[in-house]
């Protein structure tokens, strides 16, 4: 049985231009690279499937930052009239602010950056790539819009990866389309049997495994 990555745990507060968003820093020993998440709508940095994503990714080597992107006060404006949540504008900033927050931070600040988006924030996860083209070295979408990010898409450099589930039809057909206007590496991997949330058993766990092994693909150094 494989050995378990030490992880180190650090609660932060991460600078976003004229914000501070709370958020939790995990960096397992000798890490192979950091993955910022971009939840997606309503959701937090408590989301419980970001949250077992990034148990999978620090269990392999790999550093995670998950943080809000809304302070409180416009998360509860959100819950109530969901405002925020498709302000791709507004989220793709806070991610580049995040990006930039960790080249200063001691512990992660040599490592290759990947993104984890979901829901709208696939979208603010690949506008943040193409506005980060330099730091940002690999992508994943589960479940995402990414066609939101519109005409950032054929700006991306970094390989991306989307995945989907084979029963969200709809969202299957706006990832297919995205991915038609992106020109650096990627792929569209459908799960089968699992809808958009991939609530069903197991799929969760499929989705880890493949942003695990992307990741680790493109953010290990030679």
């Amino acid at each position: 049985m494989a050995r378990r990555a030490a992880v180190e745990r650090f609660e932060v507060v991460v600078g976003s231009r004229e914000v501070s968003l709370p958020g939790s820093l995990a960096v397992p020993r000798h890490a192979a690279g950091i993955v910022a998440f971009a939840h997606g709508s309503g959701s937090s940095r408590f989301s419980p499937r970001n949250l077992a994503v990034a148990n999978t990714l620090n269990e392999a080597g790999l550093a995670t930052l998950l943080f809000d992107l809304l302070t409180a006060e416009e998360n509860a404006i959100d819950l109530r009239t969901r405002e925020f949540r498709f302000d791709i504008d507004l989220l793709t900033e806070r991610l580049v602010g995040a990006i930039d927050w960790l080249g200063g931070r001691d512990e992660v600040a040599d490592m290759r950056i990947g993104l984890f988006g979901a829901s709208t924030g696939a979208a603010a996860a690949l506008r943040a790539a193409a506005d980060r083209a330099d730091s940002v070295s690999a992508v994943v979408s589960r479940g995402g819009r990414p066609d939101l990010a519109g005409d950032a898409l054929p700006q991306v450099k970094a390989p991306t990866l989307l995945i989907v589930g084979g029963e969200d039809g709809p969202v299957i057909g706006m990832n297919r389309q995205a991915a038609s206007r992106l020109h650096c590496e990627h792929r569209v991997d459908i799960v089968p049997g699992a809808t958009h949330l991939f609530e069903e058993p197991g799929k969760l766990e499929q989705v880890a495994q493949l942003a695990c092994d992307w990741f680790l693909q493109h953010l290990r150094r030679p």
